[in-house]
């Protein structure tokens, strides 16, 4: 079954911006097709990564239109991956358990069914194993079964692979029993938390953006945010690096939050710490009013360039739209430098390679490959 000098194929549903997919192709996939609603994302993937991407729901394509796209054959895809929109899954959404997206997780299987891949990957919110996800991961583990796949689960931290960043997600990966090969494990973290990234390795070489909010002329997606108001601005001058709105005075605190010191959102109104890893970065870390964003010195927060190199996208690959939609990009995307090494971990299996020599590179030789081309491999 080994795929030996031919390169390995990957198909990528609700691809986003293309995180997996960078990740992927720095693996030594060939990402032969890709899928995703989203108008924004579909440009940025489609610039960046290659025309070979439809914009579309999943749930309306038919398998057999991606893999005419893929130029393959059911049974000739290396691994067909995706992160379904996981919001249904949140521990933090309130509302009813029957979320239509939820759906999306069990309907990545009629993929599977007709592609009949090697492999499959999916990532999703730690959600898919509490209460709200249990039995959505359990049916899709149940069929992936049934149409011959071993499954495997655990929750992996982005920090732990060279991402400066704490984030939190469940993969969930299917091998083929028929394969005849060793059984998938997952890449070794790293547990040494001195070797971790942080946000200064990060971010601390960018310039200033411009004052006036116009673009930065080095870096594309380097800009602040629309004018603050004196009341935020208040509140940056009062909130140290690392600091959140447990530092603000009572006449700066939101009235929820004077009443309720507990309140559930401790990070909103909050600056990293430079030499700490970063929070985890959602679809609006463009906003320090939606948590700790805001830049650990400056009076602003985070621009996307920086969210960007937050989540180990490289400076020359370019988000399009505006912010706000540049932001649900760049937060809801798998970090290329995790989906690297999970595609690694993967193609070892297909390569037929020991397993005994499959462990994560130190974050020292991993670094972030900022400023390399996105077609580069690590």
């Amino acid at each position: 079954m080994t795929v030996g000098m031919r390169q390995p194929t990957a198909i990528d549903l609700f691809c986003g911006a293309g995180g997996l997919s960078l990740g992927l192709q720095r693996a030594g996939f060939a990402v032969r097709a890709a899928v995703d609603i989203n108008k924004a994302a579909v440009e940025t993937y489609r610039t960046n990564l290659g025309d070979h991407v439809i914009q579309g729901s999943v749930l309306d394509i038919h398998p057999d239109d991606v893999l005419a796209l893929s130029g393959l054959g059911p049974g000739n895809v290396d691994l067909l991956a995706g992160g379904p929109p996981c919001q249904g899954f949140s521990v933090q959404r309130r509302g009813p358990d029957d979320d239509h997206r939820n759906h999306l997780v069990p309907d990545f299987l009629r993929f599977v069914e007709r592609l009949k891949p090697s492999f499959f990957l999916i990532e999703n919110v730690p959600g898919l194993l509490a209460r709200r996800g249990r039995p959505f991961l359990g049916s899709l583990r149940q069929r992936a079964a049934e149409l011959g796949y071993d499954t495997f689960v655990t929750k992996l931290d982005a920090v732990q692979f060279g991402v400066p960043q704490f984030r939190v997600r469940v993969f969930v990966v299917g091998q083929r029993t028929d394969l005849g090969a060793p059984r998938f494990r997952f890449p070794e973290p790293d547990d040494d938390r001195p070797r971790w990234g942080t946000v200064r390795k990060a971010i601390g070489d960018l310039p200033e953006p411009p004052l006036d909010g116009s673009p930065h002329p080095a870096y594309s997606n380097h800009f602040r945010e629309a004018k603050l108001s004196q009341v935020n601005l208040e509140r940056f001058r009062n909130i140290p690096p690392g600091g959140g709105r447990e530092d603000l005075p009572e006449h700066l605190q939101l009235p929820c939050h004077r009443n309720n010191p507990r309140h559930r959102h401790l990070d909103v109104y909050g600056r990293l710490a430079w030499d700490e890893p970063s929070v985890t970065l959602t679809a609006r870390f463009d906003s320090f009013s939606r948590g700790r964003f805001g830049h650990p010195e400056q009076m602003r927060s985070l621009t996307l360039r920086e969210g960007a190199r937050i989540q180990t996208f490289p400076d020359s690959f370019v988000f399009s739209g505006n912010r706000e939609e540049g932001a649900m990009q760049i937060g809801n995307a798998v970090p290329p430098l995790l989906a690297e090494q999970l595609g690694r971990s993967i193609r070892a299996i297909l390569n037929g390679e020991a397993l005994e020599t499959l462990v994560t590179r130190n974050v020292e030789q991993l670094e972030f490959a900022l400023r390399k081309p996105a077609s580069a491999a690590l």
